[in-house]
């Protein structure tokens, strides 16, 4: 699923094939945008911002996008057959004349002004991969609530923008708390290296296709996506429960031996509706 390092890549991937060429075809298939055309200008960069996408074009316009679970973008050369899913889930088509990026499932489409982007991402906190980088204003952040979950506290993209379902499992593993441990209980010295393990586990794998948080060959992650298996530490089958603030449930995998903290009881509504989650 994406998170700050999959967007940081997919930026990198649009930026080498369209930023310093000119716009061919501009094909922007929201209703409110359905008569916009950027041909003939010019892309200037491709920026991320946490888990958002920043197409700059010449006359001082701003694509933005966001991936949010299931979105994607796709560049293919000219004379490539589109392969990123049914025509109907098209939102947004981009060509040079040697390259054509497409945006399939894109939940966030709006053309702004460039002077304008704060208003799309100006709510962000510190980016874990970008140049404003600031781990103890994150850790302000996160400590603001501090009864706040943990593992929600790291999701909310205004505390510190990049971490995902994904990094919220394997940080708080690697902290020793549960996803429902109160912020705040979270011992100091854990509390002061959470930025920076953060923006460590990102970092490394900016540049990786395929996302290791445990430094293992065929063991990538330690408890995402491994509920029912031993724990690669200490052998506990992991769990795993439903986490969410109510307007989105997620499933939250944790070892009940190597993590302390609270966390729903086993067979607890959490736990059983997690069951027909297509995650786990």
């Amino acid at each position: 699923m994406p998170e700050g390092d999959t967007v940081w890549q997919a930026a990198r991937r649009l930026h080498t094939a369209l930023a310093g060429k000119v716009l061919t075809r501009s094909d922007l298939r929201v209703p409110k945008y359905a008569t916009a055309d950027l041909t003939g200008r010019a892309v200037l960069d491709v920026t991320p911002r946490g888990k958002h996408l920043l197409t700059r074009v010449e006359g001082g316009l701003t694509l933005h996008s966001h991936l949010r679970m299931d979105g994607s973008w796709k560049v293919y050369a000219n004379d490539q057959r589109w392969t990123g899913g049914p025509a109907h889930q098209i939102r947004a088509v981009l060509g040079t004349d040697d390259r054509t990026a497409v945006g399939y499932r894109l939940p966030v489409l709006e053309l702004l002004r460039t002077s304008e982007e704060e208003r799309a991402v100006g709510h962000l906190g510190p980016d874990l991969l970008g140049p404003d980088w600031d781990p103890e204003r994150a850790l302000a952040n996160l400590l603001a609530d501090p009864a706040r979950s943990l593992g929600e506290a790291l999701l909310d993209q205004r505390n510190l923008a990049g971490i995902g379902n994904v990094y919220k499992c394997e940080l708080c593993f690697l902290l020793g708390a549960t996803p429902w441990l109160p912020v705040g209980a979270l011992p100091a010295d854990r509390a002061a290296k959470l930025p920076v393990l953060a923006q460590r586990l990102l970092e490394v794998n900016r540049d990786r296709p395929t996302r290791v948080t445990t430094g293992r060959r065929g063991q990538d992650l330690f408890v995402y996506g491994r509920a029912r298996h031993p724990c690669l530490r200490c052998g506990t089958p992991v769990r795993v429960a439903d986490q969410g603030d109510g307007s989105r449930e997620r499933p939250t995998y944790w070892c009940p031996s190597c993590q302390t903290g609270p966390a729903p009881a086993p067979g607890s509504p959490a736990a059983r509706r997690v069951r027909s989650h297509p995650a786990v």
